[in-house]
């Protein structure tokens, strides 16, 4: 990519979205930086993100934009803490005593305050700040990625779905990165269950950007909700070459493959799929999706009856030095999946005693309000699981039914809990608890017709109770 081709001050002002900065250099850098985010890719090109991250920065190591792109990148991708994490926090802070000293706009000034906002875990209130850009600057597409990651982390999917719907007008086809607004909307739709829409959405977005891993993470997701498991293992195959140069992605992708195996029964082919692909890459990448997809499929495989506790001793090595970051609840129970299954039962406890810790004084930390109500108990329920208590299992799970939303994640990642609780259900001696594994499986056929999971889970249960 010719780096001539991204904005300087100039373009970004024409765009009424000025920049306060005089350097052009800096500009475009942080428009490179805009650029990989929106794909999930390292530009090779261009060196990657660090690379024009670090020419930001040398540009105009005051410009408040740089800072605001670069640390709320860090902030965002939730790999630490600015609790635990002292350079971090000092880039926050940095952030703030730049933006007091300069004279910047109306604009810049709310992206401060949506990453200091953010970086407190207060991200209900950062995606307040967010829109309230948005209202006036529906074309600052920084602002539109972050709310929506946000939204993601608190399981706001409609919020996700509205804030692109209310920028969609304002945003035409000459315009930068324009085609990739329709992935990002296509996810809102889809978890908001509009299966349908969602998918056109997407295909429309890949006709004009074919390597948009967003947009075929789109769809991947649709197949996945409605059990179209061939339809979905033959569109990952056939587009794989466009989708997995976007590195950031391309794991999570590869990831959508391997459910559909898992559906099937095909453990073997979901296996291989880890080994060659996700836990290749979740070493190398250190990336927190890259770990929690690796946490979550091995936990899954394993409630399959697949023994993997070997994978979870190697996995265990990259999750442990996170036990204590606790920045997202989604983060943590994924952990503990990790530690449970490397039957490491100092870590599993740390972890759950560090969360009761922070739930007792939460402050604006909207993860830490959540621990108290769905987090902890939700760790708890899976820590009885590993112990074989089914039936405290169910107890704990089951009315937290409609709450896990509220952990983050997708529809598609978030099943494991339902699954947890059917395999609990099953597994419980309480006739209760048998009857109602039961009938979450016939709730699950009527709303996902088809399934292979649940066609087995439905025999299991059966020949269980009989």
């Amino acid at each position: 990519m010719n780096v001539s081709s991204f904005r300087d001050c100039q373009a970004w002002r024409a765009e009424g979205l000025p920049m306060s900065t005089t350097s052009n250099e800096a500009c475009k850098m942080y428009d490179a930086v805009l650029n990989q985010y929106v794909k999930w890719r390292n530009d090779d090109s261009l060196g990657g993100f660090e690379a024009c991250l670090s020419a930001l920065q040398t540009a105009d190591p005051n410009f408040v934009m740089g800072h605001v792109i670069s640390t709320g990148l860090e902030l965002v991708g939730t790999t630490t803490s600015p609790r635990l994490n002292e350079r971090l926090s000092s880039a926050v802070k940095k952030t703030v005593e730049l933006a007091k000293s300069q004279d910047i706009t109306p604009r810049e000034r709310l992206h401060v305050q949506a990453m200091q906002l953010f970086s407190q875990g207060n991200f209900p209130k950062a995606c307040d700040a967010w829109e309230d850009i948005l209202l006036d600057h529906p074309t600052d597409l920084l602002a539109l990625k972050f709310a929506h990651d946000a939204y993601f982390y608190m399981g706001a999917q409609t919020r996700m779905r509205d804030s692109v719907a209310r920028v969609l007008p304002h945003w035409k086809p000459h315009m930068p990165m324009s085609s990739y607004l329709k992935g990002l909307f296509s996810f809102g739709l889809l978890e908001t269950h509009f299966y349908d829409q969602a998918e056109k959405v997407a295909l429309e977005g890949l006709s004009l950007v074919p390597d948009d891993a967003w947009a075929v993470h789109a769809v991947a997701h649709v197949c996945e909700m409605k059990a179209e498991v061939d339809k979905g293992l033959k569109f990952m195959e056939d587009r794989e070459n466009d989708w997995q140069v976007s590195d950031m992605l391309a794991s999570h992708n590869y990831w959508h493959w391997a459910l559909y195996f898992i559906e099937k029964g095909e453990y073997e082919a979901a296996l291989s799929i880890y080994d060659s692909q996700i836990f290749r890459r979740c070493k190398t990448s250190g990336a927190m999706l890259d770990l929690v997809d690796a946490c979550s499929l091995l936990y899954r495989l394993q409630m399959e009856g697949v023994f993997v506790k070997d994978r979870y001793r190697e996995l265990f090595q990259i999750s442990q030095p996170h036990a204590d970051d606790h920045v997202t609840l989604f983060n943590d129970v994924h952990f503990l999946m990790v530690s449970l299954g490397a039957e490491d039962s100092g870590t599993s406890r740390r972890l759950l005693e560090g969360l009761q810790e922070l739930a007792r004084e939460p402050g604006e930390n909207q993860q830490h309000q959540m621990a108290k109500t769905v987090g902890i108990p939700l760790c708890q329920a899976m820590m009885e699981f590993d112990q074989g208590n089914y039936s405290q299992s169910v107890d704990l799970l089951y009315p937290l039914r409609y709450q896990v939303v509220n952990i983050g994640g997708s529809d598609a990642q978030r099943d494991l809990f339902n699954q947890l609780l059917i395999h609990s259900a099953i597994k419980s001696d309480n006739t209760r608890h048998q009857k109602l594994g039961r009938c979450l499986l016939v709730e699950r056929d009527a709303v996902r017709p088809n399934s292979p999971m649940t066609q087995r889970l439905m025999k299991t249960a059966l020949a269980l109770h009989v």
